[in-house]
């Protein structure tokens, strides 16, 4: 996400490190790559204006504190800039009582809206909430059908009326209003207290499209009114928010296809232009690819420090309590088997892509560039050391000493991977469990320093000779004092 502006903010910082003093030359110098990098990736040309004289203005004369270098000061600035760019958002949705609380979804063709739509319903359903989706874009081929389909996938009801659907040009006027307000009695009858509507859309914007929205918000009066962008269309996404929020006045953005090769600039352009905020974001083609949009977490993640807080938080939603405590007992005691490396590779995976997880933890985007891994690398190798633990027997899973030369190639037969990937997959469980150990071992100021070095990015350091895991005492990396050996006088 947004690799070619990371790129080159984070070289922006590397050449201001080492200074005693920023100076206006070199922030005039370092910002006009920051221009080239925001306008290449389809930035508003007025929102980069106004965020780099920002930036230059507070950098100027500024001293740099003996606790910070120059890098380091310009990372703070870049960051608060960031954050008046995209925030402050508030995604909380404030629901009526009594109920059904009506979300209106707008949204061009292509967006997204339709599984969007499915996607907060079943965000909602995480929240304790009872929603009910409305099929009311009645001349979109197959539309109907499509929210019904991930309306079953997340498992919440849709209410439609297959007798309005018609033709392009062919819906009846007030058709797409009496749909969404039957879909409000039922939400009513049937205890749903949220009601989701998801609109027409167009190729592009025009009368009749707008004519239809205003009348179904005039009638029946929704609490929220969301706008889906697609996050590839770059500007287009931004013009298209102008226009739907002038006349509709949209409640907030939702940016979608995060996950795909997004240059960046409707985000961070969304807001400035339209002074309407992005509530949620959608990462990915799941259902339940939809995350709350943290500003903060963003413009750490732009500026390569990752998110390691949304990174925690999402953990702490996906993973299993139960089974995170049972492999944390045994950590601390220092024992680690093949089965709970296993099982620590399931929690992973819960939390999606490997690519977006990775640059969720600072300093670990760019390890993975230093050692040429791509999303399709991670995931083809944790696909292979799962076909491999499946190929082992219980014994062998038991103690990996016992894959000897036929075994290994047994195993490899059966995942259908090379031999040589069997030993590196021991190899890794064997690294892994050494690295637990170690932290397992590891008193509270050893533990402190590996907190400090995972929130500084310098986790290639980890298991390293003169890295945070060997100066814990039982982490089986320190040689043994010789007790014998005189001191020198």
């Amino acid at each position: 996400m947004f690799e070619a502006l990371t790129d080159k903010f984070s070289g922006v910082f590397r050449g201001l490190s080492g200074r005693g003093r920023i100076s206006e030359e070199n922030i005039r110098e370092s910002m006009r790559s920051v221009r080239t990098a925001l306008l290449e990736a389809d930035v508003n040309f007025k929102v980069v204006n106004d965020f780099v004289d920002q930036v230059i203005q507070k950098a100027i004369g500024q001293e740099v504190i003996k606790s910070l270098q120059p890098g380091e000061l310009m990372v703070k600035i870049c960051f608060d800039e960031l954050l008046n760019l995209l925030g402050p958002v508030d995604t909380r949705i404030y629901f009526v009582q009594p109920g059904p609380t009506v979300i209106m979804m707008c949204g061009l063709q292509g967006s997204g809206k339709t599984t969007t739509c499915a996607k907060l319903a079943k965000f909602l359903v995480g929240k304790g909430h009872h929603p009910l989706l409305a099929a009311a874009d009645l001349q979109r081929p197959a539309a109907v059908e499509q929210l019904r389909v991930v309306g079953q996938q997340v498992d919440v009801p849709v209410y439609a009326d297959e007798t309005r659907v018609a033709s392009h040009g062919q819906v009846g006027r007030g058709a797409a209003v009496a749909v969404c307000r039957a879909a409000i009695s039922q939400a009513k009858s049937t205890g749903r207290d949220v009601v989701i509507l998801d609109t027409a859309g167009r190729l592009h914007i025009d009368e009749q499209l707008m004519g239809e929205l205003r009348d179904i918000n005039a009638q029946l009066h929704a609490q929220q009114i969301y706008l889906v962008l697609d996050a590839m269309s770059g500007q287009d996404a931004v013009n298209s928010a102008k226009a739907f929020n002038e006349q509709l006045e949209l409640d907030g953005l939702i940016l979608t296809k995060l996950d795909s090769d997004t240059r960046g600039g409707a985000l961070l352009s969304a807001k400035m232009v339209t002074g309407k905020p992005v509530k949620f974001l959608g990462v990915g083609e799941k259902l339940e690819a939809l995350e709350e949009f943290r500003p903060e977490g963003m413009a750490s993640r732009i500026l390569g420090m990752g998110d390691i807080i949304g990174l925690v938080t999402e953990a702490q939603q996906k993973f299993d309590a139960e089974e995170a405590a049972r492999l944390q007992a045994k950590m601390d005691k220092g024992q680690f088997t093949l089965d709970d490396f296993m099982a620590q590779m399931g929690q992973i995976k819960k939390l999606g892509p490997i690519g977006k997880v990775m640059g969720m933890i600072p300093g670990m985007s760019e390890l993975t560039k230093q050692v040429a891994m791509n999303d399709g690398d991670v995931e083809q190798q944790m696909s292979h050391m799962r076909a491999i633990y499946d190929s082992m027997t219980r014994g062998e899973r038991k103690k990996p000493e016992l894959l000897d030369a036929g075994r290994r190639r047994r195993i490899s037969v059966g995942a259908g991977v090379p031999l040589n990937a069997v030993g590196q997959f021991v190899k890794q469980f064997e690294g892994a469990r050494d690295m637990m150990r170690a932290v397992g071992g590891m008193g509270m100021m050893g533990k402190m320093r590996l907190m400090k070095s995972l929130m500084s990015g310098e986790l290639s350091n980890l298991g390293m000779p003169g890295g945070p895991m060997i100066r814990t005492k039982r982490s089986g990396f320190m040689e043994k004092k010789d007790r014998n050996k005189k001191k020198k006088r």
